[in-house]
């Protein structure tokens, strides 16, 4: 099964603005041997899918199944909901669904896992997020997939009053992977955060597309990525905010930096703010460097060796993004996944 051949799929185009820089080619022309839904440990309901997205990217996985599961959070839970995926067989085009619910006044915490033990094969993932009043969220995501395999991982966000959601993005993968984060902010005093880390080598390929839509007033949300590239490794990240007309007294903020560890490493950085009122607070910015050459030289007049500096300085960079993460349970997963046997 080759994915370009399928009539009913709109697949990107390298012509649309939103898909420019990523190449799909390979993907779409390869030769699945299988096509399988992948299903859940856990015991869910299963609903049928008509909700419309912003990206044609959620239309893959809907062409093959329509429906979803759902995960509703309706209690308090001390301990993160934790969900590891292991793609197991060769030359697989796998497709997964899930639509979370968090109820009115529920805070919850909820980790997933991508790994693989896999050759040629692809995951193509759609998430629908929504919470509801007062509703609270801390969501973390964890690609770390190898290199000849693919990743299309597609998210939409649906907040209602009051309500908290923080998204941490850990891609430490090597395989071809395009990330697909929307969310269309309809209601007041929401907080929406989107923390990044993109962390690769070899020729690992990594994209992400992020749009933010304003609808209403006094909400905030703030997009901030980090980037570390080795290697011949390649990164995209585009990050688009629009505040409407009816959205005054917003804060939109996005800030993208990345270090390039390799004279081969890529990256294509484009932050970009869309504004139609005058009420708000709005920023954003990129910047692109090497580790500081002072600081490295610096860490070894101090006994250090240039090895362990390094790495200091790297880690200094990096760890913003883990250091967001309010539940130190999700902090300790993350530290210690690669330890457990599931990888």
């Amino acid at each position: 099964m080759k994915i370009d051949e399928i009539k009913t799929i709109t697949l990107p185009k390298k012509r649309d603005e939103e898909f420019l820089k990523i190449n799909f080619e390979a993907l779409f022309s390869y030769d699945f041997k299988n096509v399988k839904n992948f299903e859940f440990d856990k015991n869910l309901k299963t609903i049928k899918d008509e909700e419309s997205y912003e990206s044609i990217l959620f239309s893959i996985v809907k062409n093959f199944d329509e429906n979803q599961k759902v995960l509703v959070i309706d209690k308090a839970i001390n301990e993160p909901i934790i969900l590891i995926h292991n793609m197991k067989e060769d030359e697989t085009f796998f497709t997964n669904s899930l639509r979370i619910e968090v109820k009115e006044n529920i805070k919850a915490s909820i980790i997933e896992l991508f790994v693989n033990s896999s050759n040629n094969s692809c995951f193509a993932v759609n998430r629908n997020i929504v919470l509801e009043k007062n509703a609270s969220l801390e969501y973390v995501k964890i690609q770390d997939i190898h290199l000849s395999n693919s990743m299309i991982f597609a998210t939409s966000c649906e907040q209602n009053e009051n309500s908290n959601l923080e998204i941490s993005n850990f891609e430490f993968g090597e395989g071809f992977i395009v990330n697909s984060f929307e969310n269309i902010i309809n209601k007041e005093f929401i907080n929406y955060e989107l923390n990044g880390l993109t962390k690769l080598k070899d020729s690992s390929n990594t994209s992400t597309l992020v749009k933010t839509i304003h609808n209403e007033k006094n909400s905030t949300s703030f997009v901030n990525y980090k980037n570390s590239l080795k290697d011949k490794s390649r990164a995209v990240i585009k990050i688009k905010s629009i505040v409407n007309q009816n959205a005054q007294f917003t804060k939109a903020f996005q800030n993208c930096n990345t270090i390039l560890l390799s004279d081969d490493a890529t990256i294509f950085a484009q932050p970009h703010l869309e504004i139609y009122i005058d009420e708000l607070e709005a920023s954003h910015g990129t910047t692109t460097g090497t580790l500081n050459e002072e600081q490295l030289l610096y860490l070894q007049s101090r006994g250090i060796r240039k090895e362990k500096a390094y790495d200091m300085l790297l880690n200094a960079f990096e760890s913003s993004i883990k250091d967001n993460i309010k539940d130190e349970k999700i902090k300790e997963f993350i530290e210690n996944y690669k330890k457990e046997k599931y990888v």
